[in-house]
């Protein structure tokens, strides 16, 4: 009888050790293989500085129609408006006019944080509210060099793309409306 308690507490301790074993395994497996599995990593056609682009605002080169939506990465007409020739001495500035401006090519940039097409999102409603922009978008005040593009191979969305959780928290937060219908059309 006693070897047999002993044989049983003996199968439960390894069936134990196994089973948390696994359930390490698989964590490990969640967290660190699976999403750098599931996210592809890629680069801007050309570096892009915000910081050299400080004499600008924000609306220089990014536009919002009247109803508050973005229209999207500036187009090669904008950055004409300053770049006909090179003004520094900057590899990626070289490319910029010599491969897309004197081609006349529009930049086929990756989008950080492209918007799905059933959202409607306007950014006049959040700067009437003086809402920042780093509130939602990384701060490039600074940026000297655009970070690497990392692309979800399932979704096609950047990793950067905001997520709709982001938003009802911050509306929940300034008692703002969380109604669907207001941003899903």
């Amino acid at each position: 009888m006693k070897e047999e308690q002993k044989h049983s507490s003996g199968s439960s301790v390894l069936g134990l050790v196994i089973f948390f074993s696994g359930f390490i395994v698989a964590l490990a497996v969640g967290w660190i293989v699976f999403p750098s599995l599931l996210f592809s990593e890629r680069i801007q056609p050309i570096n892009f500085s915000h910081a050299a682009h400080q004499d600008s605002t924000c609306e220089d080169c990014h536009a919002f129609r009247p109803d508050g939506t973005y229209t999207g990465i500036p187009q090669l007409d904008k950055c004409k408006e300053c770049h006909e020739s090179q003004l520094g001495q900057s590899e990626s500035e070289r490319i910029l006019v010599e491969e897309y401006i004197a081609k006349d090519r529009e930049i086929p940039w990756l989008v950080y944080a492209y918007q799905p097409d059933n959202v409607f999102f306007s950014h006049a409603a959040h700067k009437a509210k003086n809402v920042p922009c780093v509130r939602c978008h990384r701060d490039v005040a600074k940026e000297q060099k655009l970070p690497a593009y990392r692309e979800n191979r399932l979704t096609g969305y950047s990793e950067g793309t905001m997520k709709m959780i982001e938003c009802e928290e911050c509306h929940a937060a300034q008692s703002a409306n969380n109604d669907c219908g207001i941003c899903h059309k």
